[in-house]
């Protein structure tokens, strides 16, 4: 029996972003629909399904269904649960649409990949379950202040497995990034002008996602059920970082002070300026608030790798991201977007990092070593890690420590 391919919302946004208010307003008004609610939670206790079992939108029993998934995250330790979850719901075939709300701390993009996950039959959730809409839910008063103070989830006990070192700032990126529908929830907690300039950083952020302006989660349910919007290849592309990379320039919003700027350069960088630079000036105001800058960069200590530039609000990450020929350009590309940005002054900083025609290799290089899987030989020993601009020991990381043409020398 074939079964037509069940459509589904997938909601995420930060902890108390309002998720279960917007969830319970689109079960209160969903127009006849027969909906099916997977609620993801990371308590014992699912008190989100609470609420929307408990609340004026409660779900038939006899039509509708709710599942609640506890003690882990969509995203990592229930996959194999949510794909058997859907794949029930979907192939009952008595359902109009799905709704999944995610956990606050759970990152959007595994969720999609989930439809494409292929089991030991060689079929795909896809088969059966359309994924139709991502929608991230924005706290209007929250937002900014969350993404700048540089918190990591371990230190909130939000953490979702060991070792877990993402930031706050990291997480509300990545839910930004991947969006297809952004509420812009809590409006009446700020001021017009701070609502408008939240909502153009967003689109930078973001220049294909809808942007959909709500109060207590209440918006029109064609905006973020049925949209069609989805598509995973797009969705890979669509931040304004990689759009501005891709030649693909965002138009202007300086009427907000926000704008973007792209650095690139064939020399490498110093490592020791570089570092200086990155721990210093780059979160000190200087060149404008930068919420936003990655892309790829090499250091000419580490000839044989190239780097991805990862900064969300006051968080910086470096991590390998190629190994790549020494013989071919060293192709510094950095986005970097913000309010009130100092372009030129920015541009000038990032030159002056860069090495010089007949310059000698430094002999240090500060930066946290990488694990290059095999390019060098590798030791262990502890090493910083940039969090906020400032120094934080974290667990031990493997320094590459083998034929480079400089040593990594860790404090």
């Amino acid at each position: 029996m074939r079964f037509d391919r069940l459509p589904v919302t997938v909601l995420s946004g930060f902890l108390g972003a309002g998720k279960t208010t917007l969830l319970n307003h689109v079960l209160g008004n969903r127009e006849d629909l027969r909906v099916a609610v997977i609620v993801n939670d990371m308590s014992e206790i699912n008190i989100d399904a609470t609420l929307v079992r408990g609340g004026e939108a409660a779900l038939s029993r006899t039509e509708e269904r709710l599942v609640e998934m506890t003690n882990g995250c969509i995203c990592c330790t229930l996959r194999d649960d949510l794909l058997e979850e859907i794949d029930r719901l979907a192939r009952e075939d008595r359902f109009d649409y799905l709704l999944i709300e995610s956990s606050g701390i759970s990152e959007p993009m595994p969720v999609a990949a989930t439809f494409a996950f292929a089991r030991d039959d060689g079929a795909t959730l896809g088969d059966l379950a359309r994924l139709d809409t991502m929608v991230t839910v924005v706290d209007a008063a929250n937002f900014l202040p969350e993404l700048t103070n540089g918190d990591e989830l371990a230190e909130r006990g939000l953490d979702q497995y060991e070792d877990d070192e993402r930031t706050v700032s990291d997480l509300l990126m990545d839910q930004i990034e991947f969006a297809d529908v952004i509420v812009l929830n809590k409006l009446d907690l700020v001021d017009e002008d701070a609502a408008t300039r939240l909502r153009a950083t967003l689109s930078r952020l973001n220049p294909v996602a809808r942007i959909v302006p709500a109060v207590h989660g209440r918006v029109e349910l064609g905006t973020v059920l049925g949209t069609g919007l989805f598509d995973l290849e797009r969705a890979q592309q669509a931040p304004g970082w990689v759009m501005e990379l891709n030649g693909d320039h965002v138009p202007e919003t300086e009427e907000y002070g926000i704008s973007s700027t792209v650095f690139r350069s064939e020399a490498p960088f110093h490592p020791g300026r570089l570092w200086s630079f990155v721990t210093g000036e780059l979160d000190g105001g200087a060149f404008g608030q930068i919420l936003r800058s990655k892309g790829f960069f090499t250091l000419a200590s580490r000839p044989h790798v190239t780097g991805l530039w990862s900064q969300a609000g006051s968080v910086a990450r470096f991590e390998p991201s190629a190994a790549r020929d020494t013989d071919g350009p060293s192709g510094q590309e950095l986005v970097f977007i913000g309010t009130h940005l100092h372009a030129d002054a920015l541009h000038a900083a990032l030159t002056d990092c860069l090495m010089a025609d007949g310059e000698r290799l430094p002999s240090v290089d500060p930066f946290p070593a990488w694990d290059t899987y095999g390019i060098d030989d590798t030791c262990e020993h502890e090493h910083p890690e940039l969090v906020a601009g400032a120094w934080a020991t974290t667990s031990p990381a493997r320094c590459s420590g083998g034929p480079r043409s400089a040593p990594c020398n860790a404090p």
